[in-house]
């Protein structure tokens, strides 16, 4: 099947923002090809981005870029995963609802806030800013 990606939040506003060089984004491009997949959180954070409040043109964009990816909703088995990485790390709810995502999912999980994550040894992370 090839590798699998959940993007991160903060690569989609990257991307979206067109801050990337060009390096970055032919590599954010080459993922999102390849499997263009975000968890239920990224998608609130996302077009929760205060920077679309006042801009309906700019939020209807950001809806129409989000239609492309495919939406992993939360499910039951990723609650317990979730449980179980906050009972033995400490992390955000909702960086450890995403780590989930990615691992029950076996998803590459790319994004630039790899401290948030690097303490979970079975997640496989890729930082678009560091190759």
């Amino acid at each position: 099947m090839g590798k699998r990606y959940l993007i991160d939040t903060n690569i989609l506003v990257y991307y979206f923002a067109k801050v990337f060089d060009a390096g970055q984004e032919q590599v954010v491009k080459e993922v999102m090809k390849h499997h263009f997949g975000i968890s239920v959180i990224t998608e609130i954070e996302f077009l929760g981005f205060p920077g679309f409040k006042d801009d309906p043109i700019q939020f209807k964009n950001a809806r129409h870029f989000l239609d492309q990816a495919y939406l992993y909703p939360l499910t039951p088995t990723i609650i317990t995963q979730t449980i179980e990485i906050k009972q033995h790390y400490k992390i955000k709810t909702p960086d450890a609802i995403i780590a989930s995502t990615a691992l029950v999912h076996d998803l590459i999980l790319v994004s630039r806030n790899t401290n948030d994550f690097i303490m979970l040894p079975d997640l496989e992370l890729l930082n678009p800013f560091t190759l």
